[in-house]
């Protein structure tokens, strides 16, 4: 009996090390940038954030969403998850972040053909 509860709490272990190790590849693959950049078109760095949760925009939900020129879009091309967990404590739900971008403004939406999230 003694030998199977060691053989449980190993496996346990185990469970727990791959577990972490996959939200660790996780989180390392979700934050990389969207796109490639254009060298013919400007970067911009804009605010971006949840656009309801802190631009105040009137679509009901979580999105992703950039100030341009103090107007806020929705973004197209890439979304809130894509850059890491929306709600996590420095997600864009909880805090305003900076980010350079490329794409240009299209019937409403921002559409992006570079994204990447700045420290």
């Amino acid at each position: 009996l003694k030998d199977n509860r060691l053989f449980c709490t190993k496996i346990h272990i185990m469970k727990n090390y791959l577990l972490g190790f996959l939200l660790l590849s996780f989180a390392s693959y979700a934050q990389k940038p969207f796109g490639k950049i254009n060298a013919g078109l400007p970067i911009d760095t804009l605010a971006a954030s949840c656009g309801s949760c802190n631009f105040k925009m009137a679509k009901k939900g979580c999105f992703l969403a950039v100030k341009k020129d103090d107007i806020a879009y929705e973004v197209k091309g890439t979304g809130l998850d894509d850059h890491g967990d929306a709600h996590a404590e420095d997600g864009f739900c909880m805090t305003v972040r900076k980010a350079r971008v490329q794409g240009k403004v299209e019937n409403g939406f921002f559409v992006a053909t570079y994204f990447e999230l700045l420290k």
